[in-house]
């Protein structure tokens, strides 16, 4: 006896998959149903030649993809004469990088994706992308929590008003200076990670210091009035908060001009920075050249090379580089940087990240550096 064949509603299903792009993907069903929208989780990655291909949806009106690094802005495609708007988009192997839909001018979170970066950003990751334990899934909606001690620092030397907020993970300990600190409070949940990379053993218990920037560049670049001020103004308020601070082990934290940054206390500032995390820093920068056609385009390694010559003591540093892999221009700019600064003595650590110029994929980095720094 012949075994009956499927039944029409199993075939007309089989069909509709054959002819949707997404079946490839893990997204049966027929495309702009409610059905397939209440299945549909993206990013999704299937392998492509040496890396992957990456599917991005979104729902309702036209919409383009814009990518934090890595990737210029992209266009998404409809589906036939439904609300499904789609990109396939070829990624390298170890890649995790922060993207937005922008619709009508306005950066929207990816509703489908449950990891987050703040209210109008979400982190896509390769399946291969090495992964962030500390650090939760959170949603555009999802509210991060907040330090309970916030310092209002009247600046003579930087000028204005800024509030600095201050975290004691597990009891506190030496102070941990995090630049660009609004990023990793609003952005990234730095807060709960060291938590619980503390909880872990893999990090002794530090005291978070939430330093935001009001001009990144008149203040990351290589000029002494920051650390003036942070020397001379902030760290007696944090001394005086009433919260645990060890600022005889004060370690840095700085990615792209805050790394720069960083990297310059330390040469200008022995006595007050001997243990930094770099993240991607900035050392291509010198006067002038963010406002070239090419910033990047100048003498490797831009003014911190020139400082690195001068043959600095650096004995008593401890210094952790790191930079995204996919960052190639970045590359040789960091690769002397960190070579210099070997010579001049440092004790230097140096890895590289699954990711482009992207504090995503920094993250864990953040973590293992600190932790390593503070020795």
């Amino acid at each position: 006896m012949t075994a009956p064949g499927p039944g029409p509603a199993a075939e007309a299903a089989e069909a509709a998959d054959a002819e949707s792009p997404f079946a490839a993907f893990g997204l049966p069903g027929k495309p702009g149903t409610d059905a397939f929208w209440a299945a549909a989780r993206t990013p999704r990655s299937v392998p492509a030649d040496d890396g992957w291909r990456t599917l991005f949806l979104w729902r309702g009106s036209p919409a383009g993809l814009d990518f934090e690094s890595w990737s210029g802005p992209l266009p998404l495609r409809r589906w036939a004469a439904t609300d499904c708007w789609y990109a396939e988009v070829p990624m390298p192997a170890r890649l995790r990088v922060t993207y937005r839909f922008l619709v009508d001018g306005e950066g929207r979170a990816d509703p489908l994706n449950p990891a987050g970066a703040g209210g109008d950003r979400s982190i896509a990751a390769t399946p291969d992308a090495p992964t962030q334990p500390h650090w939760p899934a959170l949603g555009p909606d999802d509210v991060l929590p907040l330090p309970d001690t916030r310092l209002r620092w009247t600046s003579k030397r930087l000028g204005g008003r800024r509030t600095v907020r201050v975290h004691p993970v597990t009891g506190g300990g030496p102070v941990v200076l995090l630049l660009d600190g609004d990023d990793w409070l609003y952005l990234h949940p730095a807060m709960t990670a060291f938590e619980s990379a503390v909880a872990a053993g893999e990090l002794e218990p530090v005291t978070l210091v939430f330093l935001p920037a009001k001009d990144r560049e008149a203040e990351f670049a290589c000029r002494p009035e920051l650390w003036e001020a942070v020397r001379d103004e902030l760290l007696p308020l944090v001394a005086g908060s009433g919260v645990r601070a060890d600022l005889d082990r004060l370690a840095v934290a700085g990615q792209s001009l805050g790394g720069l940054s960083a990297l310059y206390a330390a040469l200008e500032f022995p006595e007050l920075v001997s243990r930094i995390a770099c993240q991607s820093g900035a050392f291509w920068w010198a006067p002038g050249a963010a406002e070239q056609p090419d910033p990047l385009g100048g003498p490797v390694g831009g003014s911190i090379a020139e400082l690195l010559r001068r043959g600095p003591d650096l004995s008593s540093l401890r210094c952790a580089f790191d930079v995204g892999e996919h960052e190639t221009r970045m590359l040789p700019h960091c690769e002397l940087a960190e070579s210099l600064t070997e010579r001049a003595g440092a004790t230097v650590r140096v890895s590289r990240s699954a990711s482009d110029h992207d504090r995503a994929g920094w993250r864990q980095a953040l973590l293992r550096d600190v932790a390593w720094a503070l020795g």
